[in-house]
């Protein structure tokens, strides 16, 4: 308090605190050979006093509502009272659910948990409040988080690992009826030349998906898409990338690290759209699946062009990516 009284405050539950501050003060004056002459007096003044509090943590959710579902190993929403990913440990196949700890994956009790063994991902929760929980049975899909013991990390923080080797994804059911849609990615691929293709997510190979192909950066709504957008891509291996792709009714672009692709849009037809109730992450329903890092995946059905640059500024103060 700045007054010597070495006396602590209750923030959450708030016992007048300028009661505390009145007992604590008459206390140490009198420790001092003084007198208090009126303690009413004393409190009243004491409750102009208004004590600073923390700024409430907001999340990327709070700032940019409306998402479809949203998949991150930090805190999105301050609402959000769930965990953040079931996982299952190697030794014994027990499984946990590990929830935030100051608005980040709680590594600490991953790693107790994992006791010294791999840990792999069972679910990953969607924080929107849809409910579109990302979920894989089968233990050898399951992506990797923990390897003996040490949380994998990317440039500091946890993050999935992919292994396309071992056709790890998860599989999503979710209700897909859009003719637009923006995702926000964090990713980091593990394929040296990018040579395969890699799908970050999709209903299927033709229908709707982004996805890695040798250097291009491709995504797609519909067979007969509203957009197809294939843009060259200098990709280097392991770095970490924030990848965006905003695909409205007639137009699309693709960014990556906030800067927008080399290719305009090659099909700008405004038939088709997506109707879908399964979404994989990490594959397209089961093809050519993802060998790398992923962090972050929020999925909006709509066209976020106008929040896109505040999106990306948000992921960014985080996992400083550029």
């Amino acid at each position: 308090m700045g007054l010597g009284l070495g006396i602590s405050v209750d923030w959450a539950s708030l016992v007048p605190y300028y009661a505390q501050v009145a007992s604590a003060f008459k206390a140490r004056v009198e420790a001092d050979g003084g007198t208090v002459e009126s303690m009413s007096c004393l409190k009243k003044d004491l409750k102009v006093l208004n004590p600073i509090k923390p700024p409430a943590y907001t999340g990327l959710l709070n700032d940019y509502s409306g998402a479809a579902a949203a998949y991150s190993l930090r805190l999105l929403d301050n609402t959000y009272s769930g965990n953040a990913i079931k996982v299952r440990r190697a030794s014994d196949n027990a499984e946990q659910d590990i929830a935030f700890s100051n608005n980040e994956l709680d590594t600490a009790t991953l790693e107790s948990f994992a006791s010294g063994t791999d840990a792999f991902v069972t679910t990953w929760y969607d924080q929107s409040g849809n409910a579109n929980n990302a979920t894989q049975a089968t233990a050898s899909a399951q992506p990797k988080i923990v390897s003996s013991g040490s949380t994998i990390s990317k440039n500091g923080k946890p993050t999935l690992d992919f292994d396309s080797s071992s056709s790890q994804d998860f599989n999503v059911s979710i209700t897909i009826n859009t003719t637009a849609y923006s995702n926000f990615i964090v990713e980091a691929s593990d394929d040296a030349a990018n040579t395969s293709t890699q799908m970050m997510y999709g209903v299927s190979t033709s229908v709707f998906y982004t996805r890695l192909r040798s250097l291009d950066l491709e995504s797609r709504v519909s067979s007969s898409p509203i957009i197809n957008l294939d843009d060259d891509f200098d990709y280097t291996t392991s770095q970490r990338y924030l990848i965006s792709i905003i695909n409205g009714a007639s137009q699309g672009a693709h960014y990556i690290d906030g800067t927008i692709g080399n290719k305009s849009p090659n099909d700008t037809s405004t038939s088709g759209g997506i109707s879908a109730s399964t979404l994989n992450l990490g594959s397209s329903n089961g093809a050519f699946y993802f060998n790398g890092k992923i962090q972050e995946m929020v999925f909006y059905f709509n066209d976020e062009s106008s929040n896109r640059t505040g999106i990306e500024t948000n992921i960014n103060d985080f996992y400083s990516i550029y």
